[in-house]
């Protein structure tokens, strides 16, 4: 069994959904980071997402491009980021840990070699922002060869012919954004995802967990009414790295955010269809 699956397993034996927290690496320098990473995992993440600093971080809105931007400025570079990756698995060795990064970095590796580099740290998931479904054949090979998930995106306005394809490259979770345009804490998410839910679990894709936008307990609890299997908080924590709160501070709103992801049982069927 995977994490992610024993981590879905376990959050719907609680009566949960799970609480997914993202951090750029190296931010805002590689030792502050560290400490950050691992108050995610004190303050009750069932699964993180760490982002590699990139130049032109597409997807991401100003919080994240300029967590991406401290990174750079601070020397950080993708050896360091699997370093810090190989470092964090060695201290939690059970959490899922998945990787966001962009296709440049990929490429600048070999996308063979990359996989196997993140599966060698310890991660267990790579989704690469920028690659769309009809370009992802070979980063999906390339995954299942190394043995990691390549995670992919899904919106409410993202055609079946395109959903079908996700459940046939992707595994691990499925990505859904709560809302269009990048990321951001700036606006809520926008929750007409029930259909994209149906059309998912139709297709046999992976569990659906939310985010873009998820800043506060409440946005989590509409996410996980809606019927996700889950939530994913970035910008909200972002913001507070780049404003050098401390780690118990940081540790104390995961708290926050995780707390909200209690629901009926029932509501989480979805998490248990597909590992």
């Amino acid at each position: 069994m995977t994490r992610y699956a024993a981590m879905f397993d376990g959050c719907l034996a609680r009566g949960e959904g799970a609480f997914g927290a993202f951090l750029m690496l190296g931010d805002p320098d590689r030792d502050a980071s560290a400490d950050y990473l691992d108050v995610l995992v004190d303050g009750g993440a069932d699964m993180v997402e760490f982002g590699m600093p990139f130049s032109d971080p597409v997807a991401d809105g100003p919080v994240v491009q300029a967590a991406a931007v401290r990174a750079l400025k601070a020397g950080v570079r993708t050896a360091d980021c699997l370093a810090m990756i190989a470092d964090f698995r060695a201290r939690h060795p059970e959490i899922p840990v998945g990787i966001l990064t962009y296709a440049n970095i990929v490429a600048a590796r070999g996308i063979e070699a990359f996989a196997h580099e993140l599966v060698e740290a310890g991660a267990d998931s790579l989704l690469v922002a920028d690659v769309p479904t009809l370009e992802a054949g070979p980063y999906s090979e390339a995954a299942r060869a190394a043995g990691i998930d390549l995670v992919m995106i899904a919106a409410p306005n993202t055609p079946e012919p395109a959903l079908r394809r996700i459940a046939e490259l992707s595994s691990g979770y499925t990505y859904c954004v709560a809302r269009n345009g990048v990321t951001g804490s700036d606006r809520g998410p926008s929750l007409r995802h029930e259909g994209l839910f149906d059309a998912l679990a139709r297709a046999g894709a992976p569990p659906p967990v939310l985010g873009f936008g998820i800043a506060t307990p409440g946005h989590v609890r509409e996410v996980i009414a809606a019927g996700a299997a889950g939530a994913i908080s970035g910008s909200a924590l972002v913001r507070l790295v780049g404003e050098r709160v401390s780690p118990q501070a940081l540790s104390s709103f995961v708290s926050e955010l995780k707390a909200a992801t209690r629901r009926r049982t029932q509501n989480l069927a979805f998490a248990a269809e597909k590992r």
